[in-house]
C-alpha cells in the first residue's frame, strides 16, 4: 500500500492529510482519521449493532415462546435479524448519512471516496459486506492489521470500495509565536528572506510547534534538513545553529507578511472614501427621507417657458 504512504502528509496541526487533486488541478490536503479514532468509532458501532441484534433476538425468543414460530422459523428469523443488524442497518445508515454512523459521529469522522466526494450505496454495500469478514468474523483483527499497514488507516473494505475516513473535527492549530534569537539580531537587520514554498513553510511551522516533544537526535537532524532547504531562499547565510536559523527565518517572514497586510489596510483606508462616494456628476436616485414629525419642504415652482411668458405680454 505504497500509494497511501506517498499521498499522505502531515499538516500544521499534526494530523495526517490525504493529497487530493480536483478536476481544476487544485491540490487539496484533507486530514484523515487516525487508526486510534477509527478503532474507537468501530467499537461504538459494534456495540450499537450488537445491542440491536440482542433486541431482535429477544423479540424472536418472545415470539417463539408464545408458539407463534416453530424451531425452523425461529432459526430463519434469527439469521435474518443478525444480517439486518450487522449488514443492512450499517449500510442503510452510511448511505442515508453520506458516510456517517454513530461511532463516526462520536469521533468526528466521515467516510468519503478517494476523490473526496460523498459515498453512495455501492460504496456502503462493499464496506458492509467486507466488514463481516474483517471485523465480525475476525474480531477486528484483519481490519487492524490492514489499517496499521496503511498510512491513511484504511481497512480492507475501504481498499475495495475506494474510500477512506476523513476527519472533520480538526482542532485549530495554536498560533505560532517566534522571536529572532539574540545572536542573530544584527544579521536580521540586513538579511533578505524570500517567500518560502508552501510545503516548506508548512513543515517549518510544524517543526517549530512540535520540537519540544522530539528527541534530541531527531530534532537536530530535522532542523539541519530544514535549514538546508531554507538556505536557498535566504541571503546572506548566518553562521548560527540550524534551529536558531529556522527561528530567525520564521520570525522575519512573519514580520514581512504583517507589514504587507498593514500596507494593504492603509491603502484600503485611503481608498475607502473614494469607493464609498458616488462619482462626480452621477445622479443620486434616492432622496434623503425627512425625519418623522416634520413636513417636507414644498418644491419650488417650475420656471415658465420664455415663449409662454412673451405670449402673455
Amino acid at each position: 500500500m505504497s500509494d497511501d504512504r506517498d499521498d499522505a502528509r502531515l499538516d500544521s496541526t499534526g494530523f495526517d492529510t490525504a493529497g487530493l487533486v480536483t478536476g481544476e488541478a487544485i491540490a487539496l490536503e484533507i486530514p484523515v482519521t487516525s487508526f486510534v479514532l477509527r478503532a474507537a468509532g468501530a467499537i461504538i458501532d459494534l456495540v450499537a449493532e450488537f445491542l440491536l441484534a440482542f433486541g431482535l433476538f429477544y423479540l424472536v425468543a418472545v415470539l417463539a415462546s408464545d408458539g407463534g414460530l416453530d424451531a425452523a422459523a425461529s432459526a430463519a428469523v434469527a439469521i435474518a435479524a443478525l444480517v439486518v443488524s450487522i449488514v443492512l442497518v450499517p449500510v442503510a445508515v452510511e448511505t442515508a448519512t453520506r458516510g456517517r454512523s454513530l461511532g463516526k459521529l462520536a469521533v468526528g469522522a466521515r467516510v468519503v471516496r478517494d476523490d473526496g466526494g460523498a459515498i453512495g450505496f455501492r460504496h456502503a454495500l462493499v464496506r458492509g459486506l467486507t466488514g463481516v469478514l474483517e471485523i465480525v468474523m475476525t474480531a477486528g483483527g484483519l481490519a487492524a492489521v490492514v489499517g496499521l499497514l496503511s498510512r491513511r488507516s484504511r481497512r480492507l473494505g475501504d481498499v475495495l470500495a475506494g474510500t477512506h475516513s476523513q476527519l472533520e473535527r480538526v482542532p485549530a492549530a495554536p498560533p505560532l509565536v517566534v522571536e529572532i534569537p539574540a545572536p542573530l539580531t544584527g544579521w536580521a537587520a540586513t538579511a533578505d528572506v524570500a517567500r518560502l514554498p508552501d510545503a516548506l513553510a508548512r513543515r517549518l511551522a510544524q517543526f517549530l510547534r512540535q520540537r519540544s516533544g522530539m528527541t534530541e537526535p531527531s530534532r537536530s537532524q530535522l532542523a539541519r534538513s530544514l535549514a538546508q532547504e531554507a538556505a536557498a531562499f535566504v541571503s546572506p547565510l548566518p553562521a548560527a545553529p540550524a534551529e536558531d536559523f529556522l527561528l530567525a527565518v520564521a520570525a522575519l517572514r512573519r514580520r514581512r507578511e504583517e507589514r504587507a497586510l498593514e500596507l494593504v489596510d492603509r491603502r484600503m483606508s485611503r481608498l475607502a472614501p473614494v469607493l464609498a462616494d458616488a462619482p462626480r456628476g452621477f445622479p443620486v436616485r434616492e432622496a434623503p427621507r425627512a425625519p418623522r414629525g416634520t413636513r417636507a419642504a414644498p418644491s419650488a415652482p417650475a420656471p415658465q417657458d420664455a415663449q409662454a411668458d412673451g405670449g402673455s405680454r
